[in-house]
């Protein structure tokens, strides 16, 4: 199989981009760098905005979620908005808020289950801490971004000796007694305490006793890697969704001077449901577009006329069908990898698309000369959803869900197509020119 030279450019920068975010508020910084140096300006919400036609801006909202825009060159109230929205947390398992205890010579964390990781993937592998950490000072406190580049935990899995049907029944863990993190060998006259909070300390340069509260999770240290015979895969950490971030911020770059205004929105918590200020669920993206709108001068009624001619994307990922599991998947809606952005339906609304939306979504891949599928999930399946609905509803906008095809989604290392990012982010790039 032979890839163009620009797919294999964009999948290793999605893997560069996911090896500098292993949270959600290194993500968010891995967004404003990138932002910042195309030139655009950071936003603070307790600030009077004053934005005009052609401005690049973004604003942050608890860390974890971003929004960034171009005012278009021709009015809202008559174009709508071109939005397109992902996620950035990604499953898996955080830290405590009193974590480390000692253990007959062994000093390991606590954690807690963040959203539907399989946790069985996390099992030998070489795992650290990443997030923030807010520490005392001379004003009170401050929050400060933390990782360690090297392993410094790990989930040992218990010998097949000990284990004999671990290959019949499956690995399981119990979720309080078996999941803490080994994190080294006790000290004589050190507790796991203090154990846990000196290389954090060491690491942000502060006295151990400054070290208040964190928001920590435990990710995989191995960086992301192509693979297959003709290296046409990919194989990284949390591609559930920071893929989609990555497409959807590539395509906001690689657009210029639009006429419609149009907005990239990462929403944290999404794994866990998207109820909390800086969620989906929250007021943060209709609270960006009233102030555009106001900006704009916009009242009650144009509002409302720039509503019903937006279109938001929800862009999440997309279960790929595994050769393996056939019977997993729903006949004639088995989406290949490399194949095309998928578009996700569900009757039950747990994905926001409808027959309209669809077509528009496959008229823009049409533009952009891409391929795309679509997927329906097994009737006798639970399916899972996006902020998709959420949005749609919260806005009053149509909307349509659709994503790159992967495996084994929620595992620590997820794979997925390098063709299938390309495709991506070139119908993201024809999506806001729509």
């Amino acid at each position: 199989m032979t890839l163009p030279a620009a797919s294999r450019i964009a999948a290793q920068d999605l893997l560069d981009f996911i090896d500098a975010s292993p949270s959600p508020w290194h993500a968010v910084q891995t967004c404003e760098a990138r932002l910042q140096a195309a030139g655009f300006r950071c936003l603070d919400e307790a600030e009077r905005w004053q934005l005009a036609p052609g401005d690049c801006c973004y604003v942050v909202r608890g860390g974890s979620s971003i929004i960034a825009f171009m005012v278009g060159q021709k009015s809202a109230a008559d174009l709508g908005l071109r939005l397109i929205g992902a996620h950035t947390d990604s499953p898996g398992l955080r830290i405590k808020p009193r974590p480390a205890e000692d253990a007959q010579g062994m000093a390991r964390l606590g954690v807690e289950i963040y959203g539907g990781p399989i946790l069985a993937t996390f099992a030998d592998r070489d795992l650290s801490l990443a997030g923030r950490v807010t520490v005392r000072t001379a004003d009170g406190f401050a929050t400060r971004l933390m990782r360690f580049t090297e392993p410094m935990l790990r989930l040992p899995n218990l010998a097949i000796h000990m284990n004999r049907e671990v290959n019949e029944n499956g690995l399981k863990f119990n979720k309080q007694t078996e999941l803490p993190l080994l994190l080294g060998v006790s000290q004589d006259g050190a507790t796991a305490d203090e154990r846990f909070r000196q290389p954090i300390a060491e690491a942000l340069g502060v006295e151990a006793g400054d070290l208040l509260t964190w928001e920590l999770n435990a990710y995989d240290t191995q960086k992301g890697s192509f693979w297959g015979v003709d290296r046409e895969f990919i194989a990284d950490s949390q591609l559930d969704n920071l893929a989609s971030c990555h497409a959807a911020l590539s395509a906001l770059l690689a657009t210029e001077n639009p006429d419609a205004t149009c907005l990239c929105a990462f929403f944290d918590h999404e794994e866990v449901g998207s109820e909390s200020a800086a969620g989906a669920g929250g007021s943060f993206v209709a609270d960006v577009i009233q102030r555009l709108a106001a900006s704009a001068g916009l009242d009650a009624e144009d509002q409302r006329r720039m509503l019903a001619q937006s279109f938001f994307i929800s862009a999440d990922m997309a279960h790929a069908w595994h050769p393996n599991f056939p019977a997993a998947y729903e006949p004639c809606h088995r989406v290949l990898v490399n194949a095309g952005p998928v578009i996700k339906s569900n009757a039950n609304q747990r994905y926001s698309t409808n027959a309209e939306t669809a077509a528009r979504f496959m008229a823009i891949c049409e533009k952009a000369g891409v391929p795309c599928q679509q997927y329906a999930h097994r009737t006798d399946l639970g399916c899972g959803s996006t902020i998709g609905p959420i949005v749609a509803a919260r806005l009053g906008i149509a909307s349509v869900d659709i994503g790159s095809p992967m495996w084994a989604m929620h595992s620590i290392r997820e794979s997925a197509g390098v063709l299938d990012h390309h495709y991506m982010t070139a119908a993201l790039t024809a999506a806001f020119a729509d």
